[in-house]
């Protein structure tokens, strides 16, 4: 039987379990704890999970779950594709990443990320400049931190993730509306989240996941 461990993220030192629809299938989560620090895990037959959009959002499930149920934590999010060989291995990682992982969970604790798209309708005329310097504005106004993504076509106007305190997230919430109000006749916004802050935490785990 395979001992191998998917890991999703990390969290201070709570003995959790419950049930899931994980990556690869696995319909069980559980933690892996180490000194102060706890993985999220679910078991794995394979050390290579396909990157295919069902485990992609499988992985980001868990992660929300652990986000947001009974009442909530705070957890560093792994990379897709975190498997260890064991649970030695997934130790060996958490007190190597000790300090990295204590200092994020302190900067991202009560945070959640939101991500915001500002899509231009096809022939729509607009001021793609103005209504993104106007957008950004009003969405720094109800956040802390911001992260542009990458613009991959001509029509997105904008493409940020956003760090927000969980108590003004209806702030935040309002300011995507108002946004949506002014200019739904020319753009869709797409809004998702609450997510991990992926997008800021910088912990690189690395091959030393896969040793024993």
């Amino acid at each position: 039987m395979s001992e191998n461990l998917y890991a999703y993220g990390v969290v201070e030192n709570e003995e959790l379990e419950f049930e899931v629809d994980g990556v690869a299938g696995a319909t069980n989560a559980y933690t892996v704890s180490h000194g102060p620090l706890a993985a999220i895990v679910t078991d794995i037959d394979t050390m290579d999970p396909e990157l295919s959009d069902e485990n992609a959002r499988a992985h980001d499930d868990v992660l929300q779950t652990v986000l947001l149920d009974d009442g909530g934590r705070t957890v560093v999010p792994m990379q897709f594709g975190s498997v260890f060989k064991n649970g030695r291995a997934l130790k060996n990682v958490l007190r190597g990443g000790r300090r990295a992982f204590t200092k994020a969970l302190r900067e991202i604790d009560g945070y959640f990320e939101f991500g915001v798209k500002l899509v231009a309708d096809e022939d729509a005329s607009i001021d793609a400049e103005a209504v993104r310097e106007d957008a950004v504005e009003r969405f720094a106004a109800a956040s802390v931190n911001e992260a542009e993504n990458d613009r991959f076509s001509d029509r997105l106007v904008m493409n940020r993730s956003y760090l927000v305190d969980r108590d003004e997230r209806i702030a935040f919430d309002e300011a995507v509306d108002a946004v949506t109000d002014d200019y739904g006749d020319v753009l869709t916004v797409q809004y998702t989240g609450p997510w991990p802050p992926y997008n800021f935490v910088d912990i690189e785990i690395g091959a030393q996941g896969n040793q024993q």
